[in-house]
């Protein structure tokens, strides 16, 4: 599914966000197959947002959408034993990219993207409290909560507007996302590689571990 600039100011126009109309569509796709740990780590087009030592032995790559509810019960529910368990000793390195999988979704990592500054403790902390409101800023004042959080953050009422009018920062998603799509094949979300081997959806804190530690032992 391609979201065509038209469509792409009409859905702004219902959600209170017209002040993103005329930006590039965002390229929703499926399919899927296995990809290799050296394809996950390419470069892409924004900075990569990372937690985690540099010398882990474990990388764990999440593309989320923070509309997706699932992913939103993965960060409440299973990232905070990832990163106590393996994040914060060391042994994982955490890489989060954003897929967004529709307008507001694009808006939110378009946010924590600005308000971040290239700050990945920052962005973590930003895409936390994003997935945590997600009911209050999806469903309801999405243009109010978004401005909110961005004051909050330090951000004035025009930092929020410049932001979310920012072209070349929602080409760039785009950008990561269509790689994301043609190459890694991700085609839902919340989707995982640790060290290149798949994980699709709202896996458990057991799941993970029966990935990851065989790694670590290797």
């Amino acid at each position: 599914m391609i979201i065509t600039r038209r469509a792409f100011t009409a859905a702004l126009s219902l959600t209170g966000l017209a002040a993103l109309a005329g930006l590039a569509p965002l390229r929703l796709i499926t399919s899927a197959s296995a990809q290799s740990a050296s394809d996950v780590a390419k470069p892409v087009s924004l900075p990569d947002m990372v937690l985690g030592s540099a010398d882990a032995k474990v990388t764990i790559t999440e593309f989320a959408s923070m509309t997706c509810p699932h992913c939103a019960a993965f960060n409440a529910e299973t990232f905070p034993k990832i990163k106590s368990a393996y994040i914060d000793t060391g042994k994982v390195r955490y890489i989060f990219r954003e897929f967004p999988l529709d307008i507001k979704a694009a808006a939110g990592s378009m946010l924590a993207r600005c308000i971040a500054n290239g700050d990945a403790p920052k962005y973590f902390a930003v895409t936390d409290m994003l997935f945590r409101q997600q009911n209050d800023w999806v469903a309801k004042n999405t243009t109010e909560t978004l401005a909110r959080i961005g004051k909050q953050a330090g951000l004035s009422q025009q930092q929020v507007e410049t932001c979310l009018k920012d072209q070349t920062l929602l080409d760039k998603i785009a950008a990561d996302q269509k790689y994301a799509s043609d190459v890694l094949k991700v085609d839902s979300t919340p989707t995982f590689f640790v060290n290149g081997e798949r994980i699709k959806g709202e896996a458990s804190f057991e799941e993970f571990q029966k990935k990851i530690d065989p790694l670590l032992k290797s």
